[in-house]
């Protein structure tokens, strides 16, 4: 494959190309003078009441390529990890024009162009590294613009897929349309399409080794298993539908039992594996073992660590790993979120204002809170954002300016997840959280 200089290593073989067809056809003794090859924009070529004949070629749009689109998909596991790269596969459109200031001439130039592109329907892999690594001398790669001496690094000639070039329609509307975009004044022009540019990364990627098998080999007829269909509706992978926590809450506190319900989900025992994991912050442990349980299972539980400085508050991705019996590769189920509730673990009964009637706040909480969080402290229903930390903490500290007294249920909130502030054990549920007094 080419890498992303092969759009302008395509301009620069066209251009090449016609500037040789030129001189092949000689053209100069056609038209007394000789004759610019380009690839600029039409606007910003000069011209004048004497104009020095020119041919100019200019991208106007690069298309997806539709043959090649879907090739290499997917390119990432369900992890994200890339496992392969694949092609930006694109076509190129051109402007073809002719620039001349004497009767004819442009109509010549573009007929030779014309007639040498029809002549060339393929850029043939030699042809493009002549045109982008030209030979010894007089011509050594020194001589050339440092951007040619960069293109000739493309790795155009090497792609799987030639460059092929044909010629494309446009009625008057279209060519209107682009001319009055380009503001310049309308010469002679064909149009034309050279496909395909395949542009392709080249990070290293995850490759999976290859199938040996698919299935057990039955000893009897020494054939593999292979596919095993199942009149049913559910899949017979491990999948979690819901997580239960103690107490009907709705979210998880350090040191809770976590049950995590589903089908499919038997596994030897001490095979069972429970994943979480948040990349915002860089968060990724696992824990075992699970809570002993027997037979054919619909759940399996886990306890979450009561330690503080591992597990961080918020919202994270949790899959429960298990490897069955005759398998040699553990299983996986789908992700679920899991939320870890902040905890205020220690908070005075009552604070006073200060001079300027502000409140200052510094409760002790569980598990610690980062810097990249976003921590705040409610009191009743006004809200302070932490004071500025930068490592984990277990202390925040919070301003309330100009604070009113009163009595105030008191909630920790910690990228958008609250402390258990009521009892949802109870019917009708109550407040069961801490409780501060501001005093004047």
């Amino acid at each position: 494959m080419s890498n992303a200089l092969a759009i302008a290593g395509v301009s620069a073989v066209l251009k090449d190309l016609l500037d040789s067809g030129m001189i092949d056809h000689r053209i100069t003794d056609t038209l007394g003078q000789g004759v610019t090859v380009s690839v600029l924009a039409p606007d910003a070529i000069q011209l004048g009441t004497e104009v020095t004949p020119r041919l100019n070629l200019f991208l106007h749009q690069v298309t997806p390529n539709a043959a090649w689109r879907n090739v290499g998909l997917p390119s990432r596991d369900a992890a994200g990890r890339g496992i392969s790269n694949p092609p930006l596969a694109l076509d190129l459109h051109y402007l073809l024009t002719a620039y001349a200031g004497a009767d004819l001439q442009a109509e010549i130039l573009l007929g030779y162009a014309m007639q040498l592109l029809h002549e060339t329907p393929v850029l043939a892999r030699d042809a493009i590294r002549t045109a982008l690594n030209p030979p010894g001398p007089p011509v050594t790669g020194g001589l050339l613009p440092s951007v040619y001496q960069a293109l000739r690094a493309s790795d155009l000639a090497d792609q799987v897929e030639q460059i092929k070039i044909t010629p494309e329609t446009m009625n008057a509307e279209e060519l209107s349309k682009l001319w009055t975009a380009l503001q310049s004044h309308y010469r002679p022009t064909a149009t034309y399409m050279a496909t395909v540019v395949l542009i392709e990364s080249k990070k290293a990627a995850r490759s999976s080794l290859p199938v040996l098998t698919r299935g057990p080999v039955d000893t009897v007829t020494h054939r593999e298993r292979g596919v095993v269909a199942q009149p049913d509706v559910v899949p017979p992978f491990p999948e979690i539908e819901s997580i239960a926590l103690p107490h009907s809450r709705i979210a998880a506190q350090l040191g809770d039992t976590l049950t995590f319900n589903g089908h499919d989900l038997d596994g030897l025992a001490g095979q069972y594996r429970l994943l979480l994991s948040n990349p915002r912050l860089g968060f990724d442990q696992q824990i075992a073992p699970e809570v002993a349980s027997s037979g054919m299972r619909s759940s399996v539980q886990f306890v979450l660590p009561n330690t503080p400085a591992v597990f961080p508050a918020g919202t994270h991705a949790a899959t429960v790993q298990l490897r069955k019996a005759g398998e040699p590769a553990p299983r996986v189920s789908n992700t679920v979120p899991l939320t870890i509730a902040p905890g205020i673990t220690s908070l005075p009964a009552s604070i006073s204002l200060d001079a300027q009637g502000d409140l200052t706040v510094t409760p002790a909480c569980a598990p610690q809170v980062l810097p990249t969080q976003r921590v705040s402290l409610i009191l009743g229903d006004a809200e302070a954002l932490a004071e500025p930390f930068t490592a984990p903490t277990a202390t925040p500290s919070f301003v309330f300016r100009a604070f009113p007294t009163g009595t105030y249920w008191v909630r920790l909130r910690v990228d958008g997840v609250d402390s258990l502030l009521i009892d949802r054990s109870t019917t009708p549920p109550s407040f069961s959280g801490p409780q501060l007094q501001v005093l004047p």
